[in-house]
């Protein structure tokens, strides 16, 4: 039987929401205030949801501390504080919240030391939020 492990973590990003394939008139329609020249911020919560076995001597799916480990080090890390725009995994795409999900699931993907990484979900406000699942 299969069981599962969510955490939860916080970053605090900013990012200005432009696409160059578009004009200035377009961008401002298409993402409105969000499109602002100097950006703005949000305190994303992630979620990381990881599935398996359970293992019989530990008890655990995965151990929280490799978790912790492990999600500091690849999202935590390269995100918190940061501006989204200027990371070298959005030169080439808007650095949308759905964006951001996938790139939290495909760094994360093969990462983990135990498990399947099943869902990551990222609330960018109390009234947004966005998941990526694995196939």
């Amino acid at each position: 039987m299969k069981a599962y492990f969510g955490r939860r973590y916080t970053i605090s990003a900013s990012h200005r929401l432009h696409a160059d394939a578009l004009s200035a008139e377009e961008n401002r329609a298409t993402y409105g205030k969000c499109n602002n020249p100097h950006g703005h911020g949000h305190n994303y919560i992630v979620e990381v949801l990881v599935g398996g076995d359970v293992d019989p001597e530990t008890g655990m799916v995965l151990n929280l501390a490799d978790l912790d480990d492990v999600v500091r080090a690849r999202i935590v890390e390269r995100f918190d504080h940061a501006n989204l725009n200027l990371d070298p995994l959005f030169v080439n795409q808007v650095p949308t919240t759905e964006n951001l999900c996938r790139v939290v699931f495909g760094l994360l993907k093969h990462a983990l030391p135990a498990g399947e990484l099943t869902r990551v979900r990222v609330e960018e406000t109390e009234n947004n939020f966005f998941e990526c699942e694995g196939e």
